[in-house]
């Protein structure tokens, strides 16, 4: 397919916010693409599914120079069209429409070849990487036109600025696969693939399989990433009741960080956090937890992994051990300074055969019988199971006594439903009037904090949308041996910036914070409709992806609680 028909496409989706709209594009594209199913993660400005962690290793600045090299044009002016449109994307459509050089539009170019460069990105290593990588995005511009260098340079960066998210590709691909007659038909198929979505985290597998009506055969794969379920809150015992029913379970909610712990049939441990991040390098002791005290030929078993003190035996708060999700070196020391416990929860897959429909009771059952328990190493989540709102009260003031963060309250019989928020589970913790929310811009400082970003836009979800609902600039420090600072936060900040204006600039939606507040009010002045007065910054939650945020429902029960 030529690459300058799904320009078209990214063209009419910018030009609309209008979510049916954007649906309606999207489904009449994905008659173009049936027999080529991988081209649907270019819609979302990808080239590899969602549970695939390679990364085409392109910052802005190799960006720039890619640029120069095809236009002839200087860095400098590439920089300076950059920041005077604050969008690269459309620095290097001007400048190639301004400066058409022989070398240009050599060819018609083709997704299949867009796909084709994309994808060596992340497989070059070694020496001449660098100029490699530029070599493979140059050869793409040498072929583009103004609108398709805007496109390229946009993907190369996974900032498409045409607003599709994962609801959007599941609406449209319901409507061109399905067809649904009715808004219920279109209800129940939008569950059945957001349901196998949340399986597999691979549109082109699930476009395919419901085109050809064969949704039923998507399952479950140990080795590979799968959504965890989510859990919405309940003001108290008896709303956890009436939302679960009677009687529940409750279990201790621990101040760790969850962990998706597989082991294939030939016997490989595979560990992926909610934000299906492949982290089993970084634990190596989780794998060897589970490979000695796991009774089992494969599994996908949840759990928590909470940290301790190795020589008190105290546990610690979230924010202590997550430096271990990212860190790639010095693995042996960190395992011995910040150990963990698993705290095992739940298992969806056991013996080559997929649980996420067999009641919660019955999940049980078999982690009991499979799990050897061994204290500061792997050991089951503490429950109770009761209808007595006495003794739930009882447990829930032994879990905080304990020092955990709350309870989990879950219905008996619940299915598990990977990346669903629904009434099946619910958690519950003291009132703690903060919210998981994802930094999507930020304003450098003046004064003693020229130079570093000091206050930063965060955003809650809506529907696959990023919405803000404030500026947070207290509560981190200034100097970094006194934990988390602004000059931390900046570096991280820094590499993920999209635009710039002036001293304000916009980034990636990639890092989730915990904002504290003293409470919520409706506000003009932020799209999500409200504002939090006096937020916080509380901790880093490196384990978090923009789909674990807080949505706007969220936000507005708790509003409508002040």
């Amino acid at each position: 397919m030529k690459y300058s028909k799904l320009c078209e496409v990214y063209e009419k989706l910018e030009s609309t916010s209008k979510g049916l709209e954007k649906t309606k594009i999207l489904s009449e594209f994905l008659k173009e693409i049936e027999n080529t199913p991988e081209l649907i993660y270019l819609l979302q400005g990808k080239v590899f599914p969602d549970y695939d962690e390679r990364e085409s290793g392109i910052s802005i600045q190799l960006a720039i120079k890619a640029i120069s090299k095809a236009t002839g044009i200087k860095e400098e002016i590439v920089i300076k069209e950059f920041k005077k449109l604050g969008d690269l994307g459309k620095a290097v459509e001007f400048l190639i429409e301004k400066k058409q050089q022989s070398t240009l539009f050599s060819q018609n170019l083709t997704t299949e070849k867009v796909m084709n460069n994309l994808r060596k990105l992340p497989e070059l290593q070694g020496q001449g990487t660098v100029d490699n990588k530029v070599g493979l995005i140059v050869e793409l511009l040498h072929s583009a036109t103004p609108i398709e260098a805007k496109s390229i340079i946009r993907t190369v960066l996974s900032d498409m600025k045409v607003g599709v998210g994962s609801g959007l590709l599941r609406d449209s691909i319901v409507d061109f696969c399905l067809k649904p007659k009715n808004i219920e038909e279109k209800k129940q198929g939008a569950e059945l693939v957001q349901t196998a979505y949340d399986i597999t985290t691979d549109f082109a597998e699930v476009f395919e399989k419901t085109c050809k009506h064969k949704l039923q055969s998507i399952e479950l794969s140990p080795g590979k990433p799968v959504k965890v379920m989510l859990f919405p809150k309940a003001k108290d015992i008896r709303d956890a009741f009436e939302i679960v029913g009677k009687p529940a379970t409750f279990e201790f909610k621990y101040d760790g960080f969850r962990m998706m712990i597989n082991k294939t049939n030939e016997g490989e441990i595979k560990i992926f956090t909610r934000r299906l991040d492949n982290v089993t390098n970084q634990f190596p002791d989780a794998v060897k937890y589970a490979k000695e005290n796991i009774n089992a030929k494969s599994f996908i078993i949840d759990c928590e992994a909470v940290g301790f003190n190795p020589k008190t035996k105290e546990y610690k708060p979230f924010q202590d051990i997550s430096q271990r999700i990212k860190r790639k070196y010095d693995i042996n020391i960190l395992e011995k300074e910040l150990p963990i416990e698993l705290n095992i929860f739940d298992i969806i897959f056991y013996e080559g055969k997929s649980l996420i429909k067999t009641p919660f009771i019955e999940r049980r059952k078999i982690i009991e019988k499979i799990i050897k328990q061994v204290p500061f190493k792997i050991k089951l989540a503490e429950q109770i199971i009761t209808e007595s709102e006495e003794e739930a009260e009882k447990f829930y003031e032994r879990a905080l006594e304990e020092g955990q963060e709350g309870l989990m309250v879950k219905n008996l019989q619940a299915p598990y439903k990977p990346g669903a928020r629904v009434g099946y589970a619910v958690k519950l913790k003291p009132d703690a009037n903060d919210f998981d929310l994802i930094i999507t811009g930020a304003e450098y400082g003046t004064g003693k904090r020229a130079g570093w970003l000091t206050s930063f836009d965060v955003s809650c979800q809506d529907e696959g949308q990023l919405l803000e609902i404030g500026k947070v600039s207290t509560g981190l420090k200034e100097k970094p041996e006194q934990g988390l600072s602004f000059i931390d936060l900046t570096e991280k900040l820094k590499k993920l910036i999209i635009e710039e204006h002036g001293t304000h600039v916009l980034v990636k939606p990639e890092i989730v914070i915990t904002v504290g507040y003293q409470n919520i009010q409706k506000s003009p002045s932020y799209s999500s409709g409200y504002a939090l007065r006096f937020p916080r910054f509380k901790t880093l939650r490196p384990d978090r992806s923009k789909l674990d945020i807080a949505t706007l429902d969220e936000i507005r029960n708790e509003a409508e609680k002040n």
